[in-house]
């Protein structure tokens, strides 16, 4: 059908295009993972799809992707631009501000995960090369789908975010050896030492020949990025970040290297730059339909009806590769110091095999290296670790919640004897933002507190950093007890659940009937409510914060401080006021 157009795959990239402008705001929408989306659409349109239909249904030809250079076309595209914002991600101040996690926990996850996937594949009957080349490669995690799931999950800033990031950042440096070695297997026609030798002699060639493209391309790339930025004209340096990125690709293709190693070389190189957040904003609006075209093309490529012919065998392959990475990374993450939820939950986080599998393996295969009908189900399965990890994370979630949770409180609880010695210090209950503002107050006022707080994991927290909190709920009258409440200054309710507020005002006014009592509110009517059960002060926060908002916009207006510390005053006793003033009962109906 191309033939009849003068464009190439005219057909091909439109019906991708159809697809990405559905997908896309779609996928969003549902809060679906875009990539296990677009691997979805590419598997079930492509050649081992509704694409096999296509010769008996001619219609269906025009929403389906059959097997052809239309597709060869699409992943090779797709491949290249992927590899370039991954090394657009990979700069050298990057790597070293983070570089005991990346170099240290990033290669021992490597090292160990692919030499037990290796191991076990190799007793399970496979032959030493294709063991040693399927451990490298699935010793890998999918920096896509991690990454988008850590974004939903607004954990990317955490702790477990960070060592993730350092090891998936490792993972995608490691591909680069990964592809020259299979390089170098593929031109070895002998055994034994002679492969050996010839592999060894490849990647020094290898290694050469990328030492030189770096080198030769940082003295060019970037004096001409320099000169042509002058001129600040955005398809000029759209042009130039396309000349970058095909053009090393083809030099790495030049030397006998891989166009998609290239590809990655450009983006580091790029990265160097004063470019790079330039760059970034501009492949941005791309980025998800690059994504997009990468991973269905990869959906394209697995034969679901292996499926039903080795469901046992999938099964068993998936669960063995989430197993030995997930206990691998566990360890290593817990050596790293996280807590051992967090490092369970990583290790389910990264157990899964990666996007490079599908282009290594691919390689592979072509190359004559790997078997096609092992490197297809093998794939396969990597195409099924990632459709199971949304699930896996979660999992990972609750699994790390419980355990961080009792840990923790056996850690807040320990030191419960302590209390008994506390005597006339003011007593916080609810220690978080508010709690947290108002106890550096006392502190700087040398001012003794003690905090009450039923957040385990928030009270394990503050106690590193030396704060006076305890793990308890201050509405408790023998915890109160326990710490002299009726010496106590004042006691100070910050928690923000309005009716556990009001449950510790009434419980404190029984059993403390004359503590100074003060309390924060959501709002007018809670605050009349606290007032009412017993709560000597209440400030509401809305209240508040109109107040100084107020404040700020009179003083823009040019009233002088002393007219606006005195409106503000008056307006403070009007509300306190209103809390006082007596509700009107409800009439008759």
């Amino acid at each position: 059908m191309n033939d009849h157009h003068a464009f190439p795959f005219l057909r091909e990239i439109l019906l991708f295009l159809i697809l990405a402008g559905i997908l896309i705001p779609t996928l969003q929408r549902l809060r679906i993972n875009q990539v296990l989306g677009f691997l979805a659409v590419g598997a079930l349109l492509g050649p081992f799809g509704l694409g096999a239909l296509a010769l008996h249904t001619p219609w269906l030809s025009f929403l389906t992707f059959p097997a052809g250079p239309g597709i060869s076309m699409l992943a090779e595209i797709g491949v290249l631009f992927l590899m370039f914002m991954i090394g657009l991600e990979l700069s050298a101040a990057r790597l070293w501000s983070m570089r005991r996690w990346v170099f240290g926990a990033g290669t021992a996850q490597v090292a160990a995960s692919a030499t037990l996937i290796g191991a076990a594949l190799y007793l399970y009957g496979l032959p030493g090369q294709a063991a040693v080349i399927l451990g490298l490669v699935l010793s890998l995690s999918s920096t896509a789908v991690v990454m988008q799931l850590m974004n939903q999950q607004h954990s990317t800033g955490t702790r477990l975010g960070q060592a993730a990031f350092a090891v998936l950042m490792l993972q995608d440096l490691a591909v680069v050896p990964i592809l020259i070695l299979i390089g170098a297997l593929a031109k070895g026609a002998g055994d034994g030492n002679d492969a050996l030798l010839l592999a060894a002699i490849t990647l020094a060639k290898a290694a050469g020949a990328i030492a030189v493209i770096y080198l030769v391309g940082g003295r060019v790339v970037h004096p001409l990025f320099r000169a042509f930025a002058r001129q600040r004209q955005p398809d000029v340096f759209m042009a130039l970040v396309l000349l970058a990125t095909f053009g090393i690709a083809a030099l790495s293709a030049a030397a006998g290297l891989s166009m998609a190693l290239g590809a990655l070389i450009a983006g580091l190189l790029l990265a160097e730059t004063e470019f790079k957040h330039e760059v970034e904003l501009m492949v941005e609006p791309f980025k998800g339909l690059l994504m997009g075209l990468f991973f269905m093309t990869v959906g394209m490529t697995i034969d679901t009806g292996q499926i039903l012919d080795a469901p046992l065998w999938l099964a068993t392959f998936v669960l063995g590769l989430v197993l030995i990475k997930g206990i691998v990374v566990a360890l290593l993450f817990r050596i790293g110091g996280l807590p051992w939820g967090r490092a369970v939950e990583g290790g389910l986080l990264l157990g899964q095999g990666g996007e490079f599998a599908f282009i290594v393996i691919g390689y592979a295969a072509t190359s004559g290296v790997l078997d096609p009908a092992l490197g297809a189900r093998v794939m396969l399965a990597v195409g099924l670790s990632l459709f199971i990890t949304p699930l896996l994370a979660r999992l990972g979630t609750a699994i790390g919640d419980q355990l961080e949770t009792r840990g923790d409180q056996l850690a807040a609880q320990h030191d419960h004897a302590a209390l008994s010695a506390v005597r006339g210090q003011v007593i916080i209950a609810g220690f978080g933002r508010v709690g947290q503002q108002l106890g550096k107050l006392l502190t700087a006022q040398k001012i003794p507190f003690v905090a009450f707080e039923t957040d385990a994991r928030l009270v394990a927290q503050l106690r590193a950093d030396g704060w006076p909190v305890w793990f308890g709920n201050a509405a408790r009258p023998e915890l109160l007890r326990r710490v002299h409440a009726d010496e106590a200054p004042a006691i100070v309710l910050t928690m923000d659940q309005p009716l556990a507020a009001l449950q510790a005002v009434h419980g404190i006014r029984r059993e403390f009937p004359h503590v100074a009592l003060f309390a924060r509110s959501r709002d007018e009517k809670h605050a009349r409510d606290l007032r009412l059960a017993g709560a000597s002060v209440v400030v509401p926060e809305t209240l508040e914060a109109s107040l100084q908002l107020s404040s700020f916009v009179l003083g823009a207006m040019g009233l002088e401080e002393r007219t606006i510390d005195a409106i503000v005053d008056r307006e403070r006793a009007l509300s306190a006021a209103a809390q006082l003033a007596p509700q009107p009962m409800a009439g008759p109906l």
